[in-house]
């Protein structure tokens, strides 16, 4: 399953420590003592849920260079390094956005955009996807990539993963609220006890894995509008089809961290796993570009 690993577990990590950190100054127990304040809860949920997504997205470039290794392009070494820069920084100004940081990373072939910002992005191709594509090809996944920076996919994405996690919070203490009275009949007013503890944790994870479809299913509609951002920066869909056609025949790429596998070009499942994969599968997305889906 593609699903945004790293992003997510930056984001739960954080959401994780906000909860205890206003746990422990009482703010659960203000909740409940006398009844839930759902106006109260709702700016809670929403600091925790939108605690986790912003910092996830202020990290995302630091953490994809980090996580994949890749080394930034400052000055070309080589004839292919100075084209990848040249190509980027075409591909840029024609979608209007300043040039993003080049990197280049050891992997199966792949690329990824991230960055919080649409002027200060960060664009990475893997190695293999160098040796395995002509520069028609890997031109065509970097409109793809320059796409979602333009489109400003990273920041729609923290958005909406700070919706979903503002809900499971808000839904999962309401439940427990309701579970601890009516189930294990705790009329304390000195506060929340056991059976509201378990059932919000229960219901996180629960109501966490839903959030999950939601974002997957979000991934997957950005990245038909990257492709067809490529064949616009293009002028053309052809590049892009074959460059799909390409990966297609390839193996998925095992060694590029979950996180970035949601921006990166290559991707997909199919059965109950799609639900969770955050790229649609490559024969939808050429049907897409040759206007046949």
């Amino acid at each position: 399953m593609k699903r945004i690993v790293l992003f997510l577990a930056t984001n739960l990590a954080v959401m994780l420590v906000m909860s205890v950190v206003l746990s422990l100054l009482g703010v659960n127990r203000y909740l409940t003592a006398n009844g839930l304040n759902l106006g109260t809860l709702m700016v809670f949920s929403l600091v925790v849920g939108f605690t986790g997504a912003i910092v996830s997205l202020l990290m995302s470039k630091q953490m994809a260079k980090w996580s994949t290794g890749a080394h930034v392009i400052d000055s070309p070494s080589s004839s292919t390094e100075m084209w990848l820069l040249d190509t980027v920084k075409r591909l840029a100004d024609r979608a209007g956005i300043a040039m993003p940081e080049v990197a280049v990373y050891e992997g199966e072939p792949n690329a990824f955009a991230t960055g919080a910002f649409k002027n200060s992005a960060l664009v990475a191709v893997s190695t293999g996807l160098l040796e395995s594509m002509n520069r028609d090809e890997v031109e065509a996944v970097l409109g793809h990539e320059i796409a979602h920076v333009s489109n400003g996919d990273m920041v729609t994405l923290a958005l909406i993963q700070g919706v979903v996690n503002t809900f499971v919070v808000f839904l999962a203490r309401v439940v427990g609220f309701m579970i601890d009275r009516a189930v294990f009949r705790n009329n304390d007013d000195r506060g929340p006890g056991i059976g509201y503890a378990i059932t919000v944790f229960v219901c996180e994870i629960l109501f966490g894995i839903l959030a999950s479809i939601i974002v997957a299913w979000f991934s997957r509609y950005r990245e038909f509008r990257a492709d067809a951002g490529s064949a616009r920066l293009l002028g053309t869909p052809q590049p892009m089809v074959k460059a799909l056609a390409r990966l297609g025949g390839m193996e998925p790429p095992e060694h590029m961290p979950e996180a970035f596998k949601s921006f990166g070009i290559n991707g997909g499942g199919g059965g109950f796993s799609a639900l969770f994969a955050s790229h649609p599968p490559i024969e939808e997305r050429i049907a897409a570009l040759r206007g046949t889906r």
